[in-house]
């Protein structure tokens, strides 16, 4: 910890701004403690714009978060603590850490390695680490704990400067990852893998079905129904280079997930199968939409992830998305998604002028953006929910497609 280390205090924190809500004065900071009342510590260091780290705290419900930073404004380390019953002392509840490989690695980059923590007073530990960031695989584990591994004391008002700023992993955590690495370095701990006592070593919890795009090869049997043919929906044009995937009635300002394409004008199909009930005449159902940005063969499947989204708080089995509670979402250009938005509302209300931009697809609509530039194809999911987006990728990263599976839920890898 520098020597030349000082606190400020702040009524609040945000902690991806760094910006406090006020500031406030180490006296009316002090009342605030001893009535539990929120207020943040902000460790700083002279000649240095970004904070070495910030703490807030509020003893009123019980919880202490504190964030560590890098010279380059990057989250080194977060911690969340809850005040015992007893309220001397704090469990360490989770701890996050993120290595950054070089100067220009964002906090959520894919590839960042990270290492995260979760105790439970019961004197369990979970502990998840990816080496290679959420593309690679991770070193898993649920082990037992000593008490003094999970609390640490409730510091006192007078205590803050001289708290050392908590920017790596605890001691027995690295010894733990270290022989864990050793035990994934050995031949038998490749598959399904014990890496070490109590570790296993799990596959990428970004990466789909290796053959999800099985959903559109005509005449292919998935679990019992037949892939029907694929129907054009029209084509969206991505000046921008950005595509947005979101639902078109959503009141967010930006678009819930974004993926980076060549600028250019992209087809859009849907994928159905033939479902046949057991002495039912057989129905079509949508499972799949995607958009088309290359021919390239896909090499892997990858969900998309919207800002703030981490496969570290991911449980297995689920995903991330954009939800809608309109049962629909959308392809669109995110730099004109605003813009396509309030078109396809004022084309859809009944006698616009405007009318004509709307045309109906076998999965929804496509709405001609016109002087936009940009258009958007509106397509009907299974119902309201949050929806994956899965990105097709080419052997050299590139992206080739973008799908989101819309309906009937298919094992795709049977």
């Amino acid at each position: 910890m520098p020597d030349t280390m000082y606190v400020t205090f702040e009524e609040s924190w945000d902690a991806k701004s760094r910006t406090g809500g006020g500031a406030l004065s180490e006296e009316v900071a002090r009342v605030r403690d001893a009535a539990g009342l929120p207020y943040a510590v902000v460790y700083r260091v002279p000649g240095r714009e970004v904070p070495l780290a910030a703490r807030m705290v509020v003893w009123r419900a019980g919880v202490l978060d504190s964030w560590a930073y890098d010279e380059y404004g990057r989250r080194t380390a977060e911690a969340e603590l809850q005040m015992r019953t007893d309220e001397g002392q704090l469990l360490i509840r989770r701890l996050l850490v993120r290595r950054y490989p070089d100067g220009q690695t964002g906090e959520f980059d894919v590839h960042c390695p990270r290492t995260v923590v979760e105790l439970s007073a019961g004197g369990t530990a979970r502990i998840s680490h990816q080496p290679q960031g959420m593309r690679g695989a991770s070193l898993e584990a649920q082990l037992t704990v000593a008490d003094e591994h999970l609390w640490t004391p409730r510091p006192g008002f007078d205590d803050w400067s001289a708290l050392p700023v908590a920017d790596a992993l605890p001691h027995w955590v690295a010894a733990e990852l270290v022989a864990a690495e050793l035990g994934a370095a050995e031949p038998a701990a490749a598959e399904p893998a014990v890496a070490g006592s109590g570790w296993r070593l799990e596959p990428s919890r970004l990466l789909g079905s290796p053959d999800f795009d099985r959903v559109f090869r005509p005449g292919t049997h998935i679990g019992g129904v037949r892939v029907r043919e694929a129907v054009p929906c029209g084509s969206v044009r991505v000046p921008s280079g950005v595509l947005a995937v979101d639902c078109p009635q959503s009141g967010d300002e930006e678009p819930r997930i974004t993926v980076a394409v060549p600028p250019g004008t992209y087809p859009v199909e849907a994928a159905s199968v033939e479902v046949a009930d057991r002495g039912q005449p057989s129905y079509e159902e949508l499972v799949a939409v995607r958009l088309q940005v290359s021919d390239v063969p896909v090499a892997a499947w990858e969900m998309a992830l919207g800002p703030g989204d981490d496969t570290l708080r991911l449980r297995a089995g689920a995903a991330f998305g954009f939800g809608t509670d309109a049962a629909t979402g959308a392809f669109g250009d995110a730099d004109a998604w605003q813009d396509l938005r309030g078109l396809l509302d004022r084309a859809s209300r009944p006698g616009s002028s405007e009318a004509d931009k709307i045309a109906s697809t076998e999965v929804g609509a496509h709405l001609d953006g016109g002087g936009l530039g940009a258009d958007m194809a509106v397509f009907y999911t299974g119902g309201d929910g949050v929806y994956p987006v899965w990105v097709g990728r080419s052997a050299s990263g590139e992206v080739v497609c973008v799908a989101v599976h819309t309906g009937l839920d298919l094992d795709l890898d049977d």
